[in-house]
C-alpha cells in the first residue's frame, strides 16, 4: 500500500470507528437497543462500502470491543463471536453490494438479505445454541442473551442495510468528487 492510500486507509478507518463510537454512546442512554444496534450495522456497512473490506473488518471486529468499554456490551467471552457475526456481514456488503456484474440495486438488494439473514445466523447459532449453554448462565441473563442476539439481529441488519442503501448514493458521489 503506497503512503496515501495508506494515510486514506487510516483517515477512512478512523472516521467511521469515530463516529460508531459516537453513535454507540449517545444512543444507548436511549434505552433501545434495535436503535444502537441498526445505526452500527449502518456504520458497518458505510464502513466497508467506503473505506474497503479492510476498513470494514476493522471496524466488524472494534466495535463490540468499543461497545463493552462503553458498559453496553455484554460478556467479554461472548465478543469474539460478535466481531465473527459483523465480519460476516460487512464481508457479504463487500462481495455482493460491489458486484458490478448486477444493477446496483439488485447488488444491494442481495447483500441486504444476504448480509442480514448470515449475520443473524451466525449470532444465533454461536451465541444463543453454543455459547449460553457453555457459559451456564443463570437463568434470567441466560434469556436475556438468547433474546438480544436472535430475531432481532435480523431486524437491525436489515434496518441498517436500508439506511445504508439511502446514504451510499450520496456517499459515493463525495468519494468520487474527492469530498471524503
Amino acid at each position: 500500500m503506497k503512503r496515501n492510500a495508506r494515510i486514506l486507509w487510516i483517515t477512512k478507518t478512523a472516521s467511521c470507528m469515530a463516529l460508531l463510537s459516537v453513535l454507540q454512546a449517545t444512543t444507548t442512554s436511549l434505552g433501545n437497543t434495535l436503535v444502537t444496534g441498526s445505526l452500527v450495522n449502518l456504520m458497518l456497512i458505510l464502513s466497508v462500502m467506503a473505506g474497503g473490506l479492510s476498513s470494514g473488518l476493522t471496524v466488524a471486529v472494534m466495535s463490540p470491543v468499543l461497545a463493552k468499554f462503553f458498559g453496553i456490551g455484554p460478556l467479554w467471552a461472548i465478543i469474539p463471536l460478535i466481531a465473527l457475526g459483523n465480519a460476516v456481514l460487512s464481508l457479504l456488503w463487500h462481495i455482493l453490494g460491489n458486484n458490478r456484474r448486477l444493477l446496483r440495486r439488485a447488488a444491494y438488494g442481495l447483500a441486504l438479505t444476504t448480509g442480514a439473514l448470515a449475520k443473524c445466523a451466525v449470532l444465533y447459532l454461536g451465541i444463543v445454541r453454543l455459547a449460553v449453554p457453555l457459559l451456564r448462565l443463570p437463568a434470567p441473563q441466560a434469556a436475556a442473551l438468547s433474546g438480544m442476539f436472535s430475531f432481532p439481529q435480523l431486524f437491525t441488519a436489515v434496518a441498517g442495510g436500508l439506511l445504508a442503501i439511502l446514504i451510499m448514493p450520496a456517499i459515493q458521489r463525495a468519494l468520487r468528487a474527492g469530498e471524503l
